[in-house]
């Protein structure tokens, strides 16, 4: 129960940037309390705010940026005033945080149960056998399946939500007074995010801590809040209890956060019979073989099985499903990428599946991708002008044509010719990802497959995203393959939507079918996982 005991006060915070930086402040003047038995969520864009208030309270703010003003209270101590030695001495104790991605956070090089027994190492706690059996505890307790064997396990051998749920086993190894969840849930799919979102409201009710719960999503919001504190360029906007701010909100950004959510109105389904497909995929299979080794047998997964749909002219092919569902697999053999085992690929008519060497050099301008990270898929070394104009230049066209065609490219995509000479780590996420669609449309191509394009970015970016694809959709005649784990943003920008599961579809159908009417439980399941949905529901 919340007692209404601040167990953390922030008190005038504010933080200052270093000099060149495109403001002065990172966060400036902030106050709020995170009460014991209360799950405060701290909601914002990138750039907000939200999380560098966070690293000021476990002490680990950026090299360069400073606390001015202010106090950051826990249990009557400023932890501004701390030093590094005081401050590890609270972090894991007194203090958990669980990080955004779990697989940079992890040592890769150490096994789980090694990793979670350190923190009570690094505090002196118990002795080594009793610290392998609490930390055996701890993995059941968060619901890892067979403990026995994921404790001993690599974490690139979990999947990414048992990575997160080994992150949460870490932050409260010792029982902390406050738990700090920066993004824990942005990176997985739906239903792994809910059962993430209920095991932390679980913990938190049965331990009775306060938890700081960082966010950009007001669907995750509805699902776990007790109080909101909205931030916007360092600064909070509004606060108050989650029904007060999700009902009756009283900021312009705050509405704007809350309408850029996709909603479950679905648009109308375009009429008309459906032209000769573009593309043709009939009984696709692909099966990844691992090979045996001295402590392992051989493994076979079947990524793909007996997948078949077609993608009509101008349409947009949604396919949905959980991770290892089979659908970014699908995507990679669309452009090509991986070589299904069998099945064929056809493009208006040529068999894509078949085409090697310099014969598919040739025709995969046809279809091009856009990735999840587009950080990770630019070169950081070259300009963004560079990265656009490799693909035509290497097929032939003039570096001076292909240089002026990426301007031109650029202002389409909304960001303007002088962005052609910057690198990609001077652009946000989401402008980085409009250069990673002006760098698929370079070669004019027919098709894109857009994987998981608009995942990791904020709410209002992802709106914006979404109507320029389908804005460049409708201009250049695009025909769009959309992967995603996220029902609700497919069906705003899917004619039809395809559900998978374990390499196979499980239900297709118009976005009105799937969303409104859905025919298979697990299609019902993905919908029922939508953060903020039941929230939704009671106020329609």
């Amino acid at each position: 129960m919340n007692d209404n005991t601040p167990v953390l006060s922030i008190r005038g915070l504010t933080l200052a940037l270093p000099q060149g930086a495109d403001r002065d402040y990172a966060v400036e003047d902030v106050s709020y309390d995170v009460a014991r038995g209360e799950i405060m969520c701290v909601v914002g864009e990138s750039g907000s705010g939200k999380s560098m208030a966070a690293n000021a309270v476990m002490g680990l703010l950026p090299k360069g940026v400073r606390p001015t003003a202010g106090e950051v209270l826990f249990d009557g101590q400023d932890l501004l005033a701390l030093s590094e030695k005081q401050h590890r001495k609270l972090r894991g104790l007194r203090i958990g945080m669980i990080f955004q991605e779990p697989m940079t956070a992890l040592n890769p090089l150490m096994r789980v149960g090694a990793q979670i027994a350190e923190v009570f190492e690094a505090h002196g706690k118990y002795t080594s056998r009793e610290r392998q059996a609490r930390a055996l505890a701890l993995l059941e307790e968060v619901g890892i399946p067979q403990p026995d064997r994921a404790i001993r396990a690599y974490p690139f051998q979990l999947s990414g939500g048992q990575r997160q749920r080994v992150m949460i086993a870490m932050a409260l190894a010792l029982e902390p007074e406050l738990l700090i969840a920066d993004e824990p849930t942005t990176a997985l799919d739906v239903t792994t995010q809910a059962q993430i979102l209920e095991l932390i409201r679980d913990l938190q009710q049965q331990r009775g801590m306060a938890v700081m719960f960082i966010t950009h999503d007001f669907g995750v919001v509805a699902e776990v809040a007790t109080r909101v504190c909205v931030m916007r360029y360092g600064r909070i906007v509004e606060l108050g209890t989650a029904d007060e701010v999700l009902d009756n909100p009283r900021h312009e950004y705050t509405r704007a956060l809350l309408e850029a959510i996709p909603s479950n109105v679905i648009p109308e389904a375009r009429g008309g019979e459906r032209p000769t497909p573009l593309l043709e995929v009939r009984n696709l299979n692909k099966i990844f073989r691992s090979r045996s080794g001295l402590f392992k047998p051989a493994r076979e997964v079947r990524a793909l099985d007996d997948v078949s749909f077609t993608l009509a002219p101008g349409e947009t092919v949604g396919i949905v499903g959980e991770s290892g569902s089979g659908k970014s697999t699908l995507g990679r053999c669309v452009v090509r990428l991986e070589r299904p085992d069998s099945g064929t690929l056809a493009l208006a008519g040529t068999d894509f599946s078949s085409l090697r060497g310099d014969a598919l050099r040739r025709e995969r301008h046809r279809v091009q991708m856009i990735f999840q990270d587009p950080y990770a898929s630019l070169n950081p070394r070259h300009r963004v002008g560079y990265a656009i104009a490799q693909g035509p230049m290497a097929n032939g066209v003039p570096r001076a044509k292909a240089m002026r065609q990426a301007e031109e490219l650029l202002e389409l995509v909304g960001l303007g010719a002088v962005a052609v000479d910057r690198f990609p780590h001077e652009f946000s996420g989401g402008q980085r990802q409009r250069i990673g669609i002006a760098r698929a449309l370079a070669l004019n191509p027919e098709l894109i497959v857009a994987d998981e394009a608009v995942s990791a970015l904020d709410v209002s970016i992802q709106a914006q995203v979404l109507a320029l694809l389908e804005e460049l959709k409708q201009k250049l005649s695009l025909s769009l393959l959309f992967i995603t784990h996220d029902l609700r943003v497919a069906a705003q920008i899917c004619d039809t939507i395809i559900v998978m599961q374990q390499g196979r579809i499980v239900e297709q159908g118009t976005a009105q079918e799937v969303f409104l009417s859905p025919k298979e439980a697990y299609t019902k399941q993905l919908l029922e996982a939508i953060p903020g949905r039941a929230h939704e529901a009671a106020m329609a």
